[in-house]
């Protein structure tokens, strides 16, 4: 069987995968070392099995393996090609372009003409792919030319390419629990002949966030410890183990918790947010631009002062930068989670939108007109009155009310001001 990398290249073993000509395995990380060569030593994923039966066939679908860091997703590929008993080609999107997949594609072709035998092209980080370069994958897809894996830590049904999509089948490995990293920490030790305490190992597993790799490689760090206490491998594994991810699904999960907590005058909540993203090295402008939003969406006009000190938060955190931004992101995100909330505003424009769009042109009343036609009743101009208000039209009379302003905050005055008027 052969493997590849971009380029493809021969293997002496299932694990023994990415390594340069004449590289002894003993010196790649532990994780590659002891990756699973029978299913029955991939561990935690029984479920999938039992609900995609075909993965148990030789000649299984196309498919994309979707799931974060450390699930398994390169060994679940390697695993099912080595059942297959099919060539086996691994690529991946960061690293190539169009013209060295469309090589391993060709190859593949080549392979099939001279054995009678069909491919497995693997595509590690998929979601990297453009639209041309997925678009390239198609008409071989289409007629099973080989047999297509993906894999891919972000949602594919937004970050894949919905034609390709439609013609794959989506299995998502779900984030390993604790014993199921226990037990693949066992049988590491197992395999390469070490010891480490059992305190120990269930240290790294309970922090290992569900990251099989992680929880591997701190493992292998612990073990190269002088005198290993719980504290200091607690140490090493939570280091390890925070993830963030920029450009994934824990940065819109992580900014959305954050936004939820704000909306939910959680001040506690919101702060422990903004600390996840600020370790995590989130861009602070981003950041700051979703409080200016949240100023408006969430807090409007129940207190008015929080989109200027968003806004200034904003352009002061644009001038300074890290690490003294975070001192004014912090300022600004616990008075925002502090301070009266009222959504009448948002609710207001996208109301009004919502009628504008479902209605036919909307006249403006002659005497509000920039040109008013001759003989026009006259504007009022309110200055000129008691109060500076005057009764007066200002829209056409089946208006809607679209403001409705909270008893809370200032919007409470607002809100009797109105009624004042009325």
């Amino acid at each position: 069987m052969t493997f590849g990398y971009v380029m493809v290249k021969k293997q002496t073993s299932l694990f023994d995968t990415d390594l340069s000509e004449g590289e002894n395995l003993a010196h790649s990380p532990l994780a590659n070392r002891i990756r699973p060569e029978e299913f029955s030593e991939f561990i935690g994923h029984s479920e999938i099995f039992q609900k995609y039966p075909y993965l148990h066939e030789q000649n299984f679908p196309s498919i994309i393996l979707f799931g974060p860091s450390g699930t398994g997703k390169t060994t679940l590929a390697r695993l099912l090609a080595h059942r297959s008993k099919k060539e086996f080609h691994t690529f991946n999107a960061v690293l190539g372009g169009v013209a060295d997949l469309k090589k391993i594609i060709s190859e593949a072709h080549d392979y099939k003409n001279l054995t009678g035998k069909y491919s497995i092209i693997f595509i590690d980080e998929i979601h990297r792919f453009n639209k041309a370069q997925q678009d390239a994958l198609l008409p071989y897809i289409e007629v099973g030319a080989f047999t297509l894996i993906g894999a891919t830590t972000e949602n594919p049904r937004v970050s894949v390419n919905k034609a390709l999509l439609s013609r794959m089948h989506i299995i998502e490995l779900k984030i390993l629990n604790t014993e199921s990293i226990e037990t693949i920490l066992d049988n590491a030790l197992k395999k390469t002949g070490l010891t480490f305490q059992k305190e120990f190992v269930h240290t790294i597993a309970s922090y290992a966030a569900g990251d099989a790799r992680v929880a591997l490689n701190s493992l292998e760090a612990a073990l190269k410890l002088h005198e290993p206490t719980k504290e200091s491998v607690k140490e090493l594994i939570i280091e390890n183990a925070r993830a963030f991810d920029k450009g994934g699904n824990r940065h819109y999960d992580v900014i959305s918790a954050f936004i939820k907590s704000i909306r939910g005058s959680d001040p506690q909540a919101a702060i422990l947010w903004l600390a996840v993203m600020i370790d995590g090295g989130e861009d602070p402008v981003f950041i700051a631009r979703r409080l200016v939003i949240s100023a408006s969406e969430d807090v409007g006009n129940a207190d008015p002062t929080a989109l200027p000190l968003a806004l200034a938060a904003l352009q002061s955190v644009s001038q300074i930068g890290m690490p003294e931004a975070r001192i004014i992101l912090a300022q600004a995100t616990t008075y925002l989670a502090s301070t009266f909330k009222s959504n009448a505003a948002y609710n207001a424009i996208n109301e009004a939108l919502e009628h504008v769009k479902t209605n036919s042109t909307i006249e403006v009343p002659n005497h509000l007109r920039n040109y008013p036609p001759p003989e026009t009743k006259p504007y009022l101009y309110p200055h000129s009155y008691d109060g500076h208000w005057v009764k007066q039209v200002y829209s056409p009379m089946e208006t809607p009310v679209f403001y409705r302003p909270t008893n809370l905050g200032k919007e409470a005055g607002i809100k009797a001001r109105i009624e004042t008027l009325k």
